[in-house]
């Protein structure tokens, strides 16, 4: 005898009853067994360590194309200057502190793996913002993580919003 599959019909449609998923513990078995490995980061299937050790141009060459062609090009004065002033302030801080910030005007500068773990005041048209340089920001340029405007919160209309508010006594 073949076993029929339970089927629930609601609303005209025809689903299947869906079993209980059962959770695997994370902890490791009584015989020793596997342990779990936690996930290290890799862009573009290559792993941190390995990025940090390439050069400008085989880093370039996992970016996009926009990207590529202006490290290619080669870093001007400015941005390298940037990168020398990230690494020393990287290097100057105590093992478990975070480094000095670095302020700079540089907003099109493309996060290389030289700059994981700096600290830099990026400025967004009025005061500078603090961005902690992490590895899933590699390939994108600093201005994306300083916002040059408010982001719009919206609420109840005030006056002039619409037509019917000429109506509406002022207190």
């Amino acid at each position: 005898k073949k076993k029929k599959k339970q089927v629930e019909y609601k609303m005209g449609k025809r689903r299947m009853k869906k079993k209980k998923k059962v959770y695997k513990s994370r902890a490791t078995p009584m015989g020793g067994g596997k342990k779990f490995k936690f996930k290290t980061f890799t862009f573009r299937g290559v792993d941190l360590d390995e990025l940090v050790k390439l050069g400008t141009d085989d880093f370039a060459d996992l970016l996009c194309c926009r990207q590529r062609r202006r490290l290619q090009r080669g870093l001007k004065a400015g941005p390298k200057k940037l990168v020398e002033k990230l690494k020393a302030a990287k290097k100057a801080a105590a093992y478990g502190e975070k480094p000095a910030v670095v302020k700079t005007h540089l907003r099109n500068m493309i996060i290389t793996p030289d700059m994981i773990g700096s600290m830099a005041g990026v400025h967004n048209g009025n005061s500078f913002v603090t961005v902690e340089i992490k590895d899933e920001m590699l390939g994108h340029y600093l201005g994306e993580f300083a916002l040059p405007y408010k982001p719009v919160k919206h609420g109840r209309p005030g006056i002039g919003a619409t037509h019917s508010s000429r109506f509406i006594p002022i207190k």
